[in-house]
């Protein structure tokens, strides 16, 4: 990644801090939900139908644990 915080190795460093990888998890969900949605909501028991909405719900429970923990960061830093 760009960044220097996403360089260091410890995870609570890296979350809630990168705007790029927010920044790729929000296309990512734009992208996978829509996708799931027109050509799989029919047929959520096929194989690849589990396997993107796996991928759309890990994308956006990401992109969410990310907002959570920029949002108490920035709660904090006010204090």
């Amino acid at each position: 990644m760009a960044c220097n915080q996403c360089s260091d190795s410890i995870f609570k460093q890296k979350i809630g801090r990168c705007k790029r990888c927010m920044l790729q998890l929000t296309i990512l969900s734009l992208l996978t939900w829509p996708i799931w949605w027109y050509y799989f909501a029919a047929t959520p028991k096929v194989v690849e139908s589990i396997a993107l909405l796996f991928f759309a719900i890990s994308f956006s429970g990401l992109l969410i644990l990310h907002l959570l923990v920029w949002l108490y960061r920035r709660i904090n830093a006010n204090e």
